[in-house]
């Protein structure tokens, strides 16, 4: 069911910071900041080889992300993120299953596509996200 891993998310007290590090110390590509109020966060994507690093910071006042960084003031792993051919055909499987779905219904992500996250409970401990993958995306192309 799950193909490539698309990310792991990294949430951050200090978004400047963190870009500067991944940019100027390690020397990867970091994007430009992108908010995501729906989700309550600011995200930077850290491009690599083989996946990425998201970078999550907190966008408003109400953001979920702050009760993270509450518990965790240095910040730290925040989730993984796998892609599936089709969501909605994952959500159904993965409920059949008995795994918790925390919201059932599809939003969409940085990426422009279809999420869902996972309890940590059905998966070791970790939140877990599913992201629809892109047409142009390996699961699908099978390169």
């Amino acid at each position: 069911m799950i193909g490539r891993l698309n990310h792991v998310a990294i949430a951050v007290p200090d978004l400047a910071q963190a870009m500067a590090t991944y940019r100027d110390i390690l020397g990867a590509q970091v994007d430009a900041p992108h908010d995501l109020p729906e989700f309550g966060v600011t995200v930077v994507f850290v491009r690599l080889p083989n996946t990425n690093v998201e970078l999550l910071h907190p966008f408003g006042e109400k953001s979920p992300l702050s009760r993270f960084l509450q518990r965790n003031p240095a910040g730290g792993m925040h989730h993984v993120c796998y892609e599936v051919a089709d969501i909605r055909a994952a959500i159904d499987q993965l409920r059949q299953q008995g795994l918790e779905v925390l919201d059932p219904e599809p939003k969409i992500g940085a990426h422009g596509q279809p999420v869902v996250f996972l309890h940590p409970k059905a998966m070791g401990g970790v939140l877990v996200e599913l992201e629809q993958a892109s047409r142009d995306s390996s699961i699908l192309t099978g390169s």
